[in-house]
């Protein structure tokens, strides 16, 4: 649908609800499910748009604050846009307390109003990634280097942080026998350097880890496969 044709259809539905349904021709304009979705504490705003009008000639704008506060923020470089999503990590860095977001819609000279979202605490709610490995042959082990993911934000001297500043991590890791197709879990716990012994000669491993969060009963996703041949 052209964005002339959007109007149109817009303002001929407008026109049948008559004045005293006004309300309802603009709610039609109003984003709807507008939530976060956090990942490592990148906070990104999404929503849909209203079912008056999908095609390119809305355009959106987002304002946040902090739960307690009585003024909602402008974000600048979301004000006016035609995207379906908005960056609020840097507006929402303080991973302990909880925010609102809410978006509106303007179409043509006519505004929705405001949708908003449940409370949202970056602590709470964001998933992490699973942990990055290093892998080592040693006099036929493996030794695996286990990294959790980083923040987006850096500390008072500029240095990116981990997240097991902030959360309890169980590292689990698993092996798989390529020769047999079976998997095996060797290791759970919290120390991030692994050896994996008793391997048999001139077979082929890979090895693929995840993280458990005791606290919230949560668990990323697995790795990527990392594959080695054992002389």
């Amino acid at each position: 649908m052209t964005p002339k044709h959007c109007f149109l259809g817009f303002l001929f539905s407008f026109l049948l609800t008559g004045v005293a349904e006004i309300r309802p021709a603009y709610k039609s304009l109003k984003p709807q499910r507008v939530h976060f979705q956090s990942r490592n504490f990148h906070n990104i705003l999404h929503w849909q748009p209203g079912g008056a009008c999908t095609s390119n000639s809305s355009i959106y704008f987002v304002q946040y604050k902090m739960y307690g506060e009585r003024q909602w923020k402008n974000k600048e470089n979301c004000w006016g846009i035609q995207e379906f999503f908005c960056d609020l990590t840097n507006e929402t860095s303080d991973i302990w307390e909880p925010y609102y977001g809410r978006v509106r819609t303007s179409l043509a000279g006519m505004h929705s109003g405001w949708t908003m979202t449940r409370r949202f605490t970056p602590w709470w709610e964001t998933k992490i990634d699973p942990p990055t490995m290093n892998i080592t042959q040693v006099n036929g082990s493996l030794v695996v280097i286990l990294h959790a993911p980083k923040l987006p934000y850096r500390d008072g001297k500029g240095k990116t942080v981990s997240m097991e500043n902030y959360y309890e991590l169980v590292y689990r890791l698993f092996i798989i026998n390529n020769s047999l197709e079976k998997e095996q879990k060797v290791y759970e716990g919290a120390r991030r350097v692994v050896e994996i012994e008793a391997l048999t000669p001139h077979r082929s491993y890979c090895v693929v880890a995840e993280i458990y969060q005791p606290m919230l009963d949560r668990r990323s996703q697995r790795s990527e496969e990392r594959c080695v041949e054992i002389p």
